[in-house]
């Protein structure tokens, strides 16, 4: 992995993402319940958002079905609320607590520090130090995703299906847990154009300048992400990839509107769910962050005994599964693109391609 992307989903950037109060568990178990509770704090877009919050939340409902653990839950739905949500989780008597998203570094950090006896998950976020290093805590352990390997992929399937010769992504806010996919991207594309001979234009990131990056400011206002896929499309995109939870709902919506348009969808595969049927026949592919499974896995360690924090770092990668792109699930790809895909993602494994990703 490279260390840029440690480093930059260690820098904790908190304000301006948004999130709510305190709920009941989620769901009973299956099994004798154990005395042991994991909570999760959510970020933006709730426990429903069919994207970042949700695959997040399946984890958690996963232990309670199989493992039989106890749990809490709290959804914030601004800033404000993510220390108090993180600190209610202490007061119910959490053994660990899974704070969903890199917004929630801060707060994670402050009450780690104050509950030595409380385990912590933060899902996309290390922890750093003043000078912006790692900072390795024993009862911490992030769960980190080096989606840019995904993505990737998905970039290079954007451009070998483009009709038009341009492509597009945006984000929600310009923080390493999104910019991450928007670099992978475009390094697909480019890899694309590279093997191809092709001259694919990615529309939305002129560059490595976060500030140059089309983002629509939230992860909520899914009008915002239908007026920013609609003006990608005037410009000639017909596919878009946007990296902004439920606001990507505006992206479908825009292609529908219009003719010949593909969606790629984030963190889970949208054809599946539920919240995306109804431009479910122009989802392409999507870039899906496995955080399901680290949850559960890192849960079950904890009820085990075996939980390790500090710098055992928990990184998902396209080696581990912990990252990948879901197939093409309708005939939309171009001929022997999914072939290709498959010796790219091997090329990526072995390290015979280096896939970067600076902020």
């Amino acid at each position: 992995m490279n260390k840029n992307i440690l480093k930059g989903l260690a820098l904790a950037s908190v304000a301006g993402l948004t999130l709510a109060g305190c709920a009941s568990a989620p769901a009973e178990p299956t099994v004798t319940p154990v005395d042991y509770k994991a909570c999760m704090v959510s970020d933006e877009g709730g426990f429903d958002d069919g994207s970042f919050n949700e695959e997040a939340y399946n984890g958690l409902k996963e232990a309670i079905a199989v493992l039989g653990v106890q749990s809490a839950e709290a959804q914030s739905e601004s800033g404000t609320d993510y220390q108090p949500n993180v600190d209610a989780m202490v007061a119910e008597g959490c053994n660990m607590i899974v704070p969903v998203g890199f917004a929630l570094a801060a707060a994670t950090d402050v009450a780690s520090a104050a509950n030595p006896s409380v385990n912590f998950a933060p899902v996309d976020t290390a922890l750093s130090n003043p000078d912006f290093s790692t900072k390795y805590v024993d009862n911490v352990k992030p769960l980190l995703f080096d989606t840019a390997e995904a993505a990737f992929l998905a970039g290079y399937v954007a451009a070998g299906t483009s009709k038009t010769g341009k492509v597009a992504t945006f984000g929600g806010a310009p923080y390493p847990s999104v910019t991450i996919f928007m670099d992978g991207f475009k390094q697909g594309v480019a890899h694309y154009n590279e093997v191809k001979g092709a001259k694919v234009k990615v529309l939305g990131t002129d560059g490595d300048d976060q500030s140059k990056w089309t983002m629509t400011g939230d992860f909520s206002d899914v009008a915002k992400g239908k007026t920013v896929s609609a003006n990608f499309i005037k410009q000639g995109a017909d596919v878009i990839m946007p990296v902004a939870g439920p606001v990507g709902l505006g992206s479908g919506q825009a292609a529908l509107e219009a003719e010949g348009v593909y969606v790629i969808g984030v963190d889970t595969d949208w054809y599946k769910a539920p919240k995306f049927d109804e431009f479910k026949s122009l989802i392409l592919t999507s870039v899906q962050k496995n955080m399901s499974v680290a949850i559960f896995e890192t849960i079950k360690a904890g009820l085990e005994g075996t939980f390790k924090g500090g710098e055992d770092i928990y990184v998902g990668t396209l080696a581990n599964k912990g990252v990948g792109i879901s197939p093409e699930h309708e005939a939309k790809w171009g001929a022997g693109l999914a072939d290709e895909v498959a010796a790219l993602e091997a090329d990526i494994v072995s390290g015979k391609i280096d896939v970067k990703s600076s902020y």
